[in-house]
């Protein structure tokens, strides 16, 4: 058989800002760096956002292992199961990808430096690897190969995990058995071993039922009425939410679902309903400013900053509120909590570094999150602390990211079948007639 060609991945900067562990995603193949990356990551690293923690991290962990040799030889990277690392230049490339497009800009310096790595080693494949859709198309346009990364990404989206399952009934007297007894043994409803905080929705002869499995008792239980601060649910799927929510047991929970589905509203009222049993409730969203772009540059103060993003869950909280009057204890208690910072809206860069602890921690839009940012925030749970991710993931904001490579679609792949987690899919849109009609046709 001929021997495999050795490879040499180019990492783009889109690749850094979203894994700034990329480097050692590559087993034993060698890893170059543009040195426009370099210009460009340290165009990134001042900021709160997650980019820019990870240009930082990235620098630093160059800084670590370099010498002053990193442009003229291959740097060995940590452990014997990597390559090595180099820092390239742009060069003399037999094809300069400024003139093919008619514009000077790093994208194109960072192809060139690619073919002209490519150029110096012809007994090697040399790929480009970018989250950046064009500029892969560029460089496969010149002949250069180019990929996605990849290394941390759903396979399957389509496959995965909801959270509920549909079972058809045969025996008419299961489902009244099912209610006598509160329980049922998952053996009596099917072959399959069940996972943990499963929820069942049970039809069978005009009757029908709502159950989920309790790892703790290893029955599948009956899931009765949820109501939390004035909110009931309108559907199956957010009643099995709304169980999942308050319950004691469950430590981290995902809702995904379209717009106007209730995600962030069920966690809103769930978190409310729960207030004696926390300190506080933190709400929080991942703030994507347009361009490179820090919220600094917005007028006013911090708050001034932030409520334009945070204003969906300001509605949301309005929603609540409203279904009381206003002299009643509910309502009053709402506003209290603010004043007080009981209950607390802010953006995810001013809680990183903390740790969070006798807090449910409500992430909205999660979608917008890297693997490694749900890793971060989940990690700062202390003891007494619940946390909640909601979010859409298939309306992403950010442009490195997509359905399958976002932070909560890793989040529902990895951790389903763990006795403190459970997601649900809200599937039916509440929202209004209307928000359903346009979401079916337009």
């Amino acid at each position: 058989m001929p021997k495999k060609k050795k490879k040499i991945f180019v990492l783009d900067t889109s690749v850094l800002l979203y894994d700034y562990e990329a480097v050692k995603n590559f087993e034993k193949n060698d890893v170059a760096i543009p040195i426009t990356v370099l210009e460009e990551l340290d165009s990134f690293k001042k900021g709160n956002n997650v980019i820019n923690l990870h240009a930082r991290e990235f620098i630093r962990y160059l800084d670590g292992i370099s010498d002053a040799n990193m442009l003229q030889k291959w740097i060995p990277l940590n452990g014997r199961t990597h390559g090595k690392l180099r820092v390239i230049t742009n060069g003399s490339a037999s094809t300069d990808a400024t003139k093919v497009f008619g514009s000077d800009k790093n994208d194109h310096h960072i192809i060139n430096a690619a073919i002209h790595l490519k150029d110096e080693n012809p007994d090697q494949r040399v790929i480009l690897v970018s989250k950046d859709i064009n500029l892969r198309l560029k460089a496969r346009a010149l002949n250069l190969e180019a990929e996605d990364y990849e290394a941390i990404r759903i396979k399957d989206i389509d496959h995965l995990y909801r959270g509920k399952t549909d079972l058809d009934i045969q025996n008419p007297s299961v489902i009244s058995e099912f209610y006598d007894k509160g329980r049922i043994k998952p053996a009596d409803l099917m072959e399959a071993d069940p996972i943990c905080n499963h929820y069942y929705i049970m039809k069978g002869h005009g009757a029908s039922a709502l159950g989920w499995y309790n790892p703790d008792s290893e029955d599948i239980e009956v899931v009765g009425n949820q109501n939390a601060y004035g909110i009931s649910p309108k559907n199956a799927e957010q009643t099995f939410a709304m169980h999942a929510l308050q319950n004691p047991n469950i430590l981290l929970a995902t809702l995904t679902g379209a717009a106007g589905t209730g995600k962030t509203l069920l966690a809103l009222a769930t978190a409310l309903e729960q207030r004696r049993n926390f300190k506080q409730i933190y709400l929080a969203r991942p703030i994507v400013p347009l361009s490179n772009r820090d919220i600094g540059y917005l007028p006013g103060d911090a708050n001034a900053k932030i409520d334009p993003y945070m204003q969906p869950l300001w509605d949301n909280l309005s929603f609540i509120k409203n279904n009381y009057k206003e002299s009643s204890k509910q309502y009053k208690k709402i506003d209290e909590m603010i004043e007080s910072e009981k209950l607390k809206i802010v953006p995810l860069a001013y809680i990183r570094g903390r740790s969070l602890s006798n807090v449910i921690f409500i992430i909205d839009e999660a979608q917008n999150l890297t693997p490694h940012e749900v890793k971060t925030i989940i990690t700062r749970a202390g003891e007494n602390t619940k946390v909640i991710f909601t979010g859409d993931i298939f309306q992403i904001d950010t442009p490195y990211l997509d359905a399958q490579s976002n932070g909560l679609s890793y989040l529902v792949d990895r951790m389903n079948n763990n006795k403190v987690y459970a997601h649900i899919n809200l599937e039916k849109g509440e929202r209004s007639e209307l928000a359903n009609l346009a979401s079916e046709l337009l």
